[in-house]
């Protein structure tokens, strides 16, 4: 059973999103809060898999939440929601540390597909977001570091990277590519070595950046 936050400052989005993952029979909603203060005591308390994150609300926006659990060095996998496109908010949600971003009017299948894909360790930078991923680092410097000549990757690499950004976990990649999830997890460590950067996002984004993906 994969176990919820719901965080929105809006109780109908809350007791709507609530209905509809009691739908599906591995996903629990473990709890609710209606901004990033009592998120982070809710978080706390129930240790979710999953946090679905509201990114603009009263006192604390998801962003913000994630940045201090992030100072704290415990930031759980979290899936940013926000009912329209919005570029700064996608960025600074990457960097702040979220694992996926969505828009509200996403379907209840989708929705339960992200929640499973970030539970497993997966990230949800889908195609449909990268364009607007690569002109926000055209023009924002890189708060993170990485290589700035990174070693060239391999094939498989370049494959497994792909599939990475599309949010595939190492299962369901290992599933795709018909090998092992240990030799996924082997070639995602050598991913992030060559890059130079400390997690999957960073890796993805770095990717993007140089243009390999």
């Amino acid at each position: 059973m994969i176990r919820v936050i719901v965080v929105d400052d809006q109780t109908l989005v809350r007791q709507g999103i609530r209905a509809l993952l009691g739908l599906s029979p591995d996903v629990e909603v473990a709890g609710e809060a209606a901004d990033g203060i009592e998120a982070m005591a809710v978080i706390q308390r129930e240790r979710p898999d999953v946090v679905l994150l509201d990114v603009r609300m009263p006192r604390k926006g998801g962003v913000d939440m994630l940045r201090e659990m992030r100072a704290e060095g415990d930031i759980p996998p979290a899936i940013l929601l926000t009912t329209f496109d919005d570029d700064e908010a996608l960025l600074d949600g990457i960097k702040a540390g979220a694992k996926g971003y969505l828009l509200k009017d996403v379907s209840l299948e989708d929705l339960i597909a992200a929640i499973r894909v970030v539970a497993e360790g997966g990230t949800l930078i889908r195609p449909a977001v990268t364009e607007r991923v690569l002109r926000g680092l055209g023009h924002l410097p890189r708060e993170f570091d990485s290589l700035d000549s990174p070693d060239p990757l391999t094939r498989r690499e370049l494959e497994i990277l792909r599939l990475m950004a599309g949010g595939y976990s190492n299962g369901e990649i290992a599933d795709t590519l018909g090998t092992a999830e240990g030799t996924v997890k082997n070639h995602a460590s050598n991913i992030l070595s060559k890059l130079g950067v400390r997690d999957r996002t960073r890796a993805v984004l770095k990717a993007l950046e140089l243009g390999v993906i």
